[in-house]
């Protein structure tokens, strides 16, 4: 591993690897990372020197769509490669967070088992599984969130956890913690009054996101929710590991069994572009119904396409048709206002840039598209009720 490297977090819950197998996790991470560096920049030339070019000379004009980008770009041969090599080191990384989980389950199982003082987990065998979870394996991660082989499983959330490190190339930080430190830097400078006592975390997988709410408002009460029954195992027993008390349970945050006017803040990240649009209206209706008077609702997510260049919208939209993502171009281009209106938020609409805690101190610029793509930034979507 380059001396640059750092490495993840260690806690209890996260799995142990071999040396073999540690080796095979950085060389998928510097496999991404040369992609970032050395391939990506391509695209660019590619489309101004041999794409947008051809069809320039059939239109008498530039590209506008996506689709119309896409029609000269999925021909040229840097693109190829490049969305060959991408999806390729996708499915690389999964498989190589996958083999010491297989190899070690029983114990990470045994582990989170283990009931600890604070905090709980409150699981629902017979909620239904969304299809927007079912019809695809979500980031093509096998199985998705939601699969369980054996009882008690966590495998997918084992699973999940070093896969993000890996996928974001540590640039999430050593805690995958990124989403959850930015919202509350931009929180705290934007609302520095706003203390909420009772927070909520929407689709809230493994914690990442949700355990820097804990930290930073150590008096609040922490509500965590997801489908996905293994992701909650292993966050619970994680935030146990890492000692924060957070109560997750399983519930779709299309409608939650909380009371009306509950919690002071209801926070997501990377939720909305992973369900569908009837969910996303389901889910801020809900939110504005848990929330109190004066709470605040805020959504986080990758930046819209609008102001967006086509060419760049284009390689945004690559998870789209490559990784498993069938709701994030629609997701991208939602009437946010209409959907806070619709839901009953009657305050001005929340729709900022908000900058990577993690680039304020370290972070490097990089661009891979998805989820955890980079670029230093995150789009926060919300409202005051």
């Amino acid at each position: 591993m380059p001396a640059a490297y750092k490495e993840q977090m260690r806690h209890s819950a996260l799995p142990e690897t071999t040396h073999d197998e540690l080796a095979r996790q950085h060389f998928v991470r510097s496999f991404k990372e040369h992609l970032v560096h050395q391939v990506h920049p391509g695209l660019a030339t590619a489309y101004e020197k041999r794409a947008k070019p051809s069809f320039e000379a059939t239109h008498q004009r530039a590209p506008e769509t996506i689709q119309e980008v896409a029609s000269v770009m999925k021909q040229d041969s840097h693109y190829q490669v490049w969305s060959s090599l991408l999806r390729t080191s996708q499915e690389m990384m999964w498989s190589s967070a996958q083999l010491p989980v297989e190899r070690s389950l029983s114990s990470l199982i045994a582990r989170a088992r283990k009931r600890c003082s604070t905090g709980s987990l409150t699981l629902d065998p017979k909620l239904p599984i969304p299809a927007y979870h079912t019809a695809v394996d979500i980031h093509c991660q096998p199985g998705g969130y939601h699969t369980e082989y054996t009882a008690d499983d966590v495998a997918q959330g084992a699973i999940y956890d070093r896969a993000v490190y890996l996928y974001a190339m540590g640039q999430m930080g050593e805690n995958n913690a990124d989403m959850g430190d930015s919202t509350i830097n931009w929180l705290k400078a934007n609302y520095p009054d706003f203390s909420p006592a009772k927070i909520l975390d929407m689709g809230c997988s493994v914690g990442h996101s949700t355990l820097p709410y804990a930290s930073s408002f150590p008096a609040a009460e922490v509500h965590a929710i997801d489908v996905a029954a293994p992701m909650l195992r292993y966050a619970h027993a994680r935030a146990a590991a890492m000692g924060f008390p957070v109560h997750f349970s399983q519930q779709n945050a299309e409608a939650t069994s909380y009371e009306d006017n509950s919690f002071d803040l209801v926070v997501s990240h990377i939720l909305l572009h992973e369900t569908s649009s009837a969910a996303i209206k389901n889910i801020i209706a809900e939110c504005h119904r848990v929330l109190k008077p004066g709470g605040l609702m805020l959504h986080v997510e990758t930046p819209p396409y609008e102001g967006m260049s086509p060419f760049d919208t284009f390689l945004f939209d690559w998870d789209s048709e490559n990784n498993n993502e069938p709701f994030w171009r629609k997701s991208h281009q939602l009437d946010l206002d209409g959907l806070a209106r619709d839901a009953g938020f009657d305050n001005p609409v929340i729709k900022v840039m908000a900058p990577s805690a993690f680039q304020e101190t370290q972070r490097s610029m990089t661009f891979q598209g998805g989820d955890f793509g980079g670029g230093g930034v995150w789009f926060i979507y919300g409202c005051q009720k």
